[in-house]
């Protein structure tokens, strides 16, 4: 059974309150990650993406990076922009939340004239953005205690 939602950018401060709500469950409360590096300076400037059921329950989020805020995920290429912090709560799981989260980041990418998209994935959720068209590319390495890779989809 579908539970049916919508994926936008998040507007306003409503809108970051969920995405950020979402992040906690997911990241500082599954995954273990400390709540001190969850949020950082970068959630200022970030284009956040919200995915809400239809009686407005936030499933999942993400973000997306670009120009001097992105230049330290992404090697300094201004024309790559930065996904992040892609978050699906566990109920919405499997019901396409996260496809729908790295396409409407792609998508404000494009909008944006950026010709590729860098992400730094958990290895487990490698084969997700391999699906998705991304590639992973060197070593893998932690990131708040986790494995990770770096990945790219060229737009």
């Amino acid at each position: 059974m579908s539970t049916p939602y919508t994926v936008r950018i998040a507007e306003d401060a409503a809108d970051r309150e969920a995405c950020f709500a979402v992040r906690k469950e997911v990241f500082v409360v599954e995954q273990g990650v400390p709540q001190d590096i969850e949020y950082d300076a970068y959630d200022a400037a970030a284009v956040h993406v919200l995915a809400v059921r239809e009686d407005g329950v936030p499933l999942g989020t993400g973000r997306l990076l670009y120009g001097e805020a992105a230049a330290a995920k992404t090697g300094g290429d201004a024309s790559v922009g930065a996904l992040g912090r892609l978050a699906v709560a566990r109920e919405a799981r499997g019901l396409g939340v996260g496809v729908a989260l790295v396409r409407a980041i792609e998508e404000a990418a494009r909008a944006r004239g950026l010709a590729a998209v860098d992400l730094h994935a958990q290895t487990h959720a490698l084969g997700f953005y391999e699906r998705l068209g991304y590639e992973a590319y060197g070593p893998e390495y932690p990131e708040a205690g986790i494995p990770h890779r770096a990945m790219r989809r060229v737009l």
